[in-house]
């Protein structure tokens, strides 16, 4: 084997190397948010069941305060209190400086937009979104308008419970095919459906 031919083969397995590290990081932020799900419903039965403190493993720090469904996509979501970056790696997580989720005034609840709110680009005016806390109380909220806004501006007010008393603001980073940092959100806005 020549010199040159060793040189070629280190070099190719240098490159597949780099390739498989690339594809396991790829994989990686997808398969643990997948995992937390099923952890997050074995806590949200929990929490269901009346068990205070349901958190999903031992040493999490989060819980899970709602369930929300959007049965158009066929899409449901355990939410976590905090919207932390900690426990945003796991699921979305309800603002705690905003209205509680069904309460009055505006429930906040963020997602990265490759993993659990991959599908609010989908969301059309009018779509219903349903969410179910803890205490088992159930309220449906319509789309009333999707915006792209500045993360430092997206004009929220947790006070502000539009036309119906009580809004779900679901919140992601924009666009949706981004990969890096962005300094835009993609805003759904939904107030309370009096009639579910």
């Amino acid at each position: 084997m020549t010199r040159h031919t060793t040189l070629l083969r280190r070099f190719a397995l240098i490159l597949i190397g780099l390739g498989a590290v690339s594809v396991g990081s790829a994989l990686y932020i997808p398969a643990k948010a997948a995992l937390a799900q099923v952890l997050l419903e074995r806590a949200w039965a929990k929490a269901r069941a009346g068990e205070t403190s349901a958190r999903p493993w031992s040493w999490a720090d989060i819980e899970p305060v709602a369930e929300i469904e959007v049965p158009r996509l066929h899409q449901r979501v355990i939410v976590l209190e905090g919207a932390s970056g900690a426990a945003m790696a796991f699921g979305p997580g309800h603002m705690e400086n905003t209205a509680a989720i069904g309460a009055r005034g505006t429930a906040v609840v963020a997602a990265h937009r490759d993993t659990q709110f991959s599908f609010l680009g989908e969301l059309k005016q009018g779509d219903i979104i349903t969410a179910v806390t803890a205490d088992g109380v159930q309220k449906s909220f319509r789309v009333v308008e999707t915006r792209v806004v500045r993360a430092d501006a997206s004009a929220l007010d947790p006070e502000d419970g539009g036309p119906t008393g009580s809004r779900l603001a679901l919140v992601t980073c924009y666009p949706f095919s981004g990969v890096l940092h962005s300094p835009l959100r993609y805003v759904v806005l939904a107030d309370h459906d009096n009639r579910g």
